[in-house]
């Protein structure tokens, strides 16, 4: 059999993960064969933890030109995976980042151009698009069993963080090194599955967001956020990272029934004929349609990032189709992006952003900036656990 050759540059809470899936051997046709890292304490982990022989590098230049790898995993901070894919895509290596594809549309756009034209298998690490719970929801809506979409309502605040997670390194909720808080961050993955399970981008949004509520930051930490889609249906996202217990709870109303996402189970609240039909043709006054409650038994997987490197391996190996291919990395960013300029205006913006307004507005939060952290731990967190 012959195996893909893997390396992965990053070695913080997530590369660590992925770099002890591929040692054990859990991903098949893939063999680690190259580590890339600057942190002499990573490195000091790996040589620890891991059982292969692998080479290691702490240059990106020599990684990419000498590491004779196949396919590389980026896990390094947010602002760095376009660029680094990039290189990788000029010496013909595959690419999966992890997510968020990058920080602003303009070096997404331009990393997506890049992929295309190496021909390369290009992936992103949206693992919650292998959880059985959100397939079998786009399933629901994508066969038109929900009818036409009516109202979107997601509220994301089951993603506590402590100060202690913020101070665990210098870049993290800063809008130089990360570029955003709980909406970039933590709530990526709700966003991208927003869009993807219902199959709607937003056309307008209108957010507002509380800078540092909850904890020593100069980013986010609480977003509400109204969105308008084409058709006229619209939607509320609610995220934080300072509630107690913290609520995940999706719900998606069509003309024809309800579907809530709560406690990794699926209920939908089927009507027995379109409420629109319903409403036009009914005479007896306080009346409403028929419905009953289904509840779908689904198995919810929420840790899936072995199912997403596997994907990507058989991709490359088999030509398998992608789960979440890396193009579609510039949806979810660019609904955050939306995010930021309607917070930042207090105003209703339109998508698609502008990719250099939005970019010339970053740099001026990252120039203006004047936040210090106080307490800065350089600790990396358990490795097997999220962003």
């Amino acid at each position: 059999m012959s195996f893909i050759k893997v390396g992965v540059i990053g070695v913080g809470n997530m590369g660590s993960s992925h770099i002890q899936l591929l040692d054990k051997g859990q991903i098949e046709g893939a063999t680690l064969t190259a580590i890339c890292s600057r942190n002499e304490s990573r490195i000091e982990w790996i040589k620890n933890h891991t059982e292969g022989d692998m080479q290691i590098f702490r240059d990106e230049e020599t990684f990419f030109s000498e590491s004779g790898i196949d396919a590389v995993l980026i896990a390094t901070p947010h602002y760095s995976h376009p660029e680094l894919a990039k290189k990788a895509f000029a010496k013909g290596i595959h690419v999966l980042i992890e997510k968020p594809a990058g920080v602003f549309t303009k070096s997404v756009l331009e990393m997506n151009e890049a992929a295309k034209a190496s021909g390369k298998v290009f992936s992103i690490m949206y693992n919650q698009r292998a959880n059985p719970l959100y397939q079998k929801l786009r399933d629901l809506i994508h066969s038109g069993e929900l009818g036409e979409m009516k109202r979107t309502n997601w509220i994301v605040t089951d993603t506590y963080r402590s100060q202690s997670y913020y101070d665990s390194s210098k870049w993290r909720a800063t809008w130089k090194g990360e570029g955003g808080g709980v909406i970039l961050n933590q709530a990526l993955h709700q966003l991208d599955i927003w869009q993807w399970t219902t199959g709607y981008m937003p056309k307008r949004i209108h957010a507002m967001s509380s800078v540092g509520k909850y904890h020593d930051i100069e980013v986010e930490d609480d977003a509400t956020v109204y969105v308008e889609y084409e058709n006229g249906a619209t939607g509320v996202f609610i995220a934080s990272t300072g509630e107690v217990p913290g609520t995940n709870r999706f719900e998606i109303i069509g003309d024809r029934g309800k579907i809530v996402v709560e406690n990794e189970e699926l209920t939908f609240y089927q009507l027995t004929q379109s409420e629109r039909e319903f409403n036009k043709t009914y005479k007896g006054g306080f009346g409403k349609p028929e419905w009953r409650k289904i509840d779908i038994l689904v198995k919810s997987e929420n840790a899936n990032h072995a199912s997403i490197i596997q994907n990507w391996i058989d991709s490359i190996s088999k030509g398998s189709p992608l789960l979440a291919p890396g193009e579609d990395g510039i949806k979810a960013l660019e609904i955050s992006n939306a995010i930021y300029l309607s917070s930042w205006s207090n105003e209703m913006v339109e998508l698609p952003v502008d990719p250099d307004h939005y970019y010339e507005k970053l740099q001026e939060k990252i120039s203006a900036s004047t936040f210090e952290k106080k307490n800065v731990t350089n600790t990396t967190l358990d490795v097997k656990g999220t962003h």
